[in-house]
């Protein structure tokens, strides 16, 4: 029997149950979520789509990833910080998205802030890995109730504060540790999951990106 917190699949492999065995969100479970990102484009989006997440499920966004994308001009933050009121009601108007003007208005300045963020950097990248968190921080056994228990890190607490003092929004504790656990950061598909062990060894072979170096994948 399954522990608490894992499925078996229909073709007969364990794993984390969030994604109830609807496809395209097994889908993502199993070949994007945990994996580590280095691309600077892929990090700006998934930061940005975790605040519009809030409130939501993350099934919502997902399935309306592609029109987010359309309208976003492929999360090119340089494309977007040039984004003005016309832009603004663009999105408002458009249903394939979250309609939602703060979030919409968020991004927006988020894409300034990133930019700011690159200059000082040399990319996205080389800041958030810069901010990976140390072993210490993380359960000896990653598990459903020590998951259940932590929605968020001192790591992600830290990383959500420099944020807001830089001047991003929409970048709670609990957004930042969703955009970690998704881009690698940390490694939270439970003991017992089968894309744990690969999703660990990717890790041990990813290179961190060095703040000056620009993204390395």
């Amino acid at each position: 029997m399954p522990e608490k917190g894992l499925t078996v699949g229909e073709d007969g492999l364990l794993r984390c149950a969030w994604h109830g065995n609807l496809e395209d969100y097994r889908r993502y479970h199993d070949e994007e979520w945990g994996r580590p990102v280095a691309d600077d484009r892929r990090l700006f989006e998934k930061i940005c789509l975790e605040g519009f997440q809030s409130g939501l499920s993350w099934l919502t966004i997902l399935r309306k990833r592609e029109a987010f994308r359309a309208a976003f001009a492929g999360f090119d933050f340089d494309a977007i910080a040039e984004y003005g009121g016309a832009e603004v009601e663009r999105c408002l108007a458009d249903p394939g998205i979250v309609r939602h003007r703060g979030k919409i208005v968020s991004t927006i300045n988020n894409a300034r802030r990133a930019r700011e963020m690159r200059d000082e950097f040399g990319s996205l990248a080389a800041y958030f890995w810069s901010q990976e968190p140390g072993g210490g921080e993380r359960p000896e056994i990653v598990d459903y109730d020590a998951l259940r228990a932590n929605p968020t890190s001192p790591t992600s607490v830290r990383i959500s504060k420099d944020l807001k003092r830089r001047g991003w929004t929409f970048v709670g504790p609990t957004t930042v540790y969703a955009f970690m656990q998704a881009m690698g950061l940390v490694n939270d598909h439970l003991e017992g999951c089968f894309c744990r062990a690969g999703i660990e060894e990717m890790r041990q072979r990813f290179v961190r990106p060095t703040a000056g170096l620009g993204a390395t994948s």
